[in-house]
């Protein structure tokens, strides 16, 4: 009973002690053994490792392809006009136990505070020796390859590969969008004024065309009205002419029937005449004038 009782607690120590002393590394991690602060052993290969208890410890770290934004950061380029360049990268952890020796035990955020700095030093270098026109043209791959490979040497002493550079958004200062917005809107109007008055020029021009228009239609037709007035007066006198000619005794009866009828019409009007007047030769005889 009593061999029971001290084995039983020797037991449970050497299984926590057999228990502390296996790890796991998972495929998706790198491991560090450390032994006194100090690197004793790598694992990278998935599966179980075995360390020694309460000497050592083990440190993971992510063994995938990690991603940094970088903060944003005004360049210059040659031309002189400033832009606010967003960015991304992403890298990987390949050296373990440089990255560790790197960043302490800072781990991710320090070897991501480091690294953002290597990153807005190269994009602010490659982007200002180019011209902003380049840097917004939608061709910039090769800048963003420039930077890249740049970064990956300074990047090479975290123990860190760098394996992509991406510019999310280049553009302009806060203070430089509204004077660029003013600067279009006042060219818009400019254009705008333009366009009004080259088209008040040609609604005038159009207007002109169409009074010159009225003015020679209206004086062609009186032309054309005036000639055809002129050739029907001359037609009816050469019918009277013919009247008169062929029976100027009936010719004489018509325009005396004509007077009469202009004359004595209905009305308030009086006209006092002498009944031997010329103007009644037809109402005195009834054989015609002077009989």
């Amino acid at each position: 009973m009593r061999k029971t009782t001290f084995l039983i607690p020797i037991l449970v120590i050497a299984a926590v002690i057999g228990l502390s002393s296996i790890f796991i590394v998972d495929e998706r991690q790198k491991a560090l053994v450390l032994q006194f602060g100090r690197v004793a052993a790598v694992k990278e290969e998935p599966g179980l490792a075995f360390k020694i208890p309460l000497i050592q410890e083990v440190v993971r770290y992510d063994d995938r392809i990690l991603s940094i934004d970088v903060q944003p950061l005004e360049v210059t380029p040659l031309d002189d006009r400033r832009l606010v360049v967003d960015a991304f990268s992403r890298y990987r952890i390949t050296d373990v136990e440089q990255f560790r020796q790197a960043v302490g035990v800072g781990g991710i955020a320090t070897a991501e505070n480091r690294l953002d700095s290597i990153l807005r030093a190269e994009t602010r270098a490659v982007l200002g020796s180019v011209s902003s026109k380049d840097i917004l043209s939608s061709d910039r791959a090769a800048l963003m390859l420039r930077i890249r490979n740049a970064a990956i040497a300074e990047a090479r002493a975290l123990g860190v590969e760098v394996i992509d550079v991406r510019l999310k958004a280049t553009d302009l200062p806060t203070q430089n969008l509204e004077a660029t917005f003013d600067r279009m809107r006042a060219e818009r109007e400019r254009e705008a004024t333009d366009e009004r008055a080259r088209g008040n020029e040609a609604a005038q021009r159009v207007r002109a065309q169409a009074d010159r228009t009225v003015v020679e239609l209206v004086s062609e037709a009186g032309r054309e009205a005036e000639i055809i007035r002129g050739e029907a007066d001359a037609e009816r006198n050469l019918i009277f002419a013919e009247a008169y000619g062929a029976d100027p005794e009936f010719f004489e009866f018509y325009r005396s029937l004509t007077a009469y009828g202009r004359a004595i019409q209905g009305g308030n009007s009086s006209m006092v005449l002498s009944p031997d007047s010329d103007f009644f030769n037809y109402l005195k005889s009834p054989n015609g004038a002077g009989q």
